[in-house]
């Protein structure tokens, strides 16, 4: 069994085209020898939001704290804490915060994609 605490892991920047205000916590991925699921938190900062982009994987997330909103596929919903997401594999997606505090939200990912680690700069 592998345990990790997010308040005792120091967050990456996740810096690119379209990225403002993101870092990113590995929680368990390929390193861990997880043979299916790769799982990540991310904080958003107030003002900030992750790029839009797509993937032939799908994802499921779940918004721990904050409020904000999630466009995929050209529809945008407010999102907060509590909030599960299924957003399906090759449908383009944004997530952006829109309050005063971080948007925090865990991310399920299969393993083998290229979302299963972090890579400074994507």
């Amino acid at each position: 069994m592998i345990k990790r605490s997010i308040q005792k892991m120091d967050g990456m920047p996740i810096e690119g085209e379209g990225i403002k205000g993101v870092s990113m916590k590995l929680l368990v991925g390929r390193d861990d020898d997880a043979p299916t699921f790769a799982m990540r938190h991310f904080a958003v900062e107030p003002g900030g939001y992750t790029p839009k982009h797509q993937h032939p994987w799908e994802h499921e997330v779940l918004i721990i704290t904050g409020q904000g909103e999630v466009e995929c596929n050209g529809e945008v919903q407010t999102i907060q804490g509590g909030d599960g997401l299924f957003i399906p594999s090759n449908d383009l997606h944004q997530f952006r915060n829109t309050s005063d505090t971080p948007l925090e939200f865990l991310c399920v990912v299969p393993v083998n994609s290229d979302c299963g680690e972090v890579v400074p700069g994507s």
